[in-house]
């Protein structure tokens, strides 16, 4: 909008015939969406015969992209052209992106933007974590919002402190300064006093070859007050039933992939995981879906 480009207005994101004719129909140079609509699109021979020679990037936000189908959604679209971006409305909206020239690491949100201070801290303890660990992303920088949340005192007092945004996001930073989401910290779940990540279960679910899409939560353990249940929502793939028998091979692959209190204690599956208007799974919607079953 601040160089005077064009923009087309999507009335449904989910609409997948309509965004395909919009690429055909308008050639843009940029596109935008979220992880699931692109997966999504992969499944659509029309959007595959697409000419995508003119376009010279995929933004890809909301979520993280799935790392396992990055080369496939690539080979389609053209190499290096997915870029990563990591943010919230809070930071107007975007603080950190995969590099649009430079190096691009798979399944890495990027870098920060210029003038923005990034750290990672213990969401317990506030502590500084080392390189490699997971810690709480805290943003500081021109984009922040510095008034705050509209009469809403106590959740900005606990979110805005001393200019850091607290993001809520688990990240992990490499030895070159290179970030990975790992989690949502309200969506990590405790296991006897073991942290879990579901994105790190769900990433090991969706690479089975029987799943189509799949997202972890965590439930109260009736049996052990103050810990969780590792409990998993799937659905399949096409033409595979569900069964006992796809249970337990879902189970015994999990075992040899994971540690074995990150393996699902708790596994439903369904014919669609409740999805945002742009495609981002709800992981509180589905939380109360399980509670219930």
């Amino acid at each position: 909008m601040a160089i005077g480009g064009t923009q087309v207005a999507v009335p449904n994101p989910r609409d997948l015939d309509f965004l395909i004719s919009a690429m055909q129909k308008y050639k843009p140079s940029g596109i935008v969406n979220v992880p699931t609509i692109y997966l999504e699109l992969l499944k659509k021979p029309a959007f595959r015969s697409l000419d995508f020679s003119g376009v010279d990037w995929f933004i890809s936000g909301a979520a993280p992209f799935p790392p396992e189908y990055i080369k496939e959604f690539e080979e389609i679209v053209g190499q290096g052209k997915l870029v990563e971006v990591l943010g919230m409305t809070e930071t107007s909206p975007v603080h950190m992106s995969l590099p649009r020239y430079g190096p691009k690491k798979p399944g890495s949100v990027g870098i920060p933007f210029p003038d923005t201070d990034v750290k990672l801290v213990d969401p317990e303890s506030g502590e500084l974590v080392r390189v490699g660990e997971p810690g709480e992303l805290l943003v500081k920088g021109p984009q922040v919002f510095t008034i705050g949340y509209h009469n809403k005192p106590e959740e900005t007092a606990s979110t805005l402190k001393d200019g850091w945004i607290y993001t809520g996001d688990v990240c992990k930073m490499d030895e070159d300064g290179y970030f990975y989401v790992v989690d949502r910290v309200k969506d990590m779940v405790i296991v006897s006093g073991y942290k879990v990540f579901t994105r790190t279960v769900d990433d090991v679910l969706v690479e089975h070859p029987d799943i189509d899409m799949a997202a972890t939560i965590g439930l109260a353990d009736p049996n052990r007050p103050g810990s969780e249940l590792v409990a998993a929502a799937i659905v399949l793939k096409p033409g595979i039933e569900i069964s006992d028998a796809i249970k337990v091979k879902i189970i015994e692959y999990m075992r040899e992939k994971v540690a074995p209190y990150k393996v699902p204690k708790i596994i439903e599956f369904m014919d669609e995981l409740p999805l945002s208007p742009i495609g981002k799974v709800l992981k509180r919607e589905l939380k109360e879906k399980m509670k219930k079953t």
